[in-house]
């Protein structure tokens, strides 16, 4: 298992790592979409989603609770659901990774 694994949030994966050095993804994230609300936020705030699809990828889960960061982890091992929660220019982001790691959907909590 990960060892950022033990915490709601995975600070010591990417702590002290300059721009140019590299944390390894830990899945897969296939192919990537995001809804039509979340399009227009991000464009409107000038903002690329790419910052947070690694942070997805690499086990940075942002906000949220323990108990999703350690069902996070299981199913890295496992292969199941994946998500992540950011705020994004004040608004709160969901990033899920489907089980079979086919897609991964970026969307407002509202939407799911």
């Amino acid at each position: 298992m990960p060892r950022n694994c033990t915490t709601s949030h995975c600070p010591d994966r990417l702590a002290g790592l300059s721009s140019r050095q590299h944390v390894r993804p830990l899945f897969r994230l296939g192919r990537i979409v995001a809804t039509r609300g979340v399009l227009t936020h991000l464009e409107h705030h000038g903002i690329a989603a790419d910052h947070y699809l690694k942070r997805h990828v690499c086990g940075d889960w942002g906000m949220v609770p323990p108990e999703d960061a350690r069902a996070n982890c299981r199913a890295v091992q496992h292969g199941a659901r994946i998500l992540s929660s950011y705020d994004i220019a004040g608004k709160r982001v969901w990033t899920i990774t489907e089980a079979d790691r086919s897609v991964t959907t970026l969307l407002f909590p509202e939407e799911y």
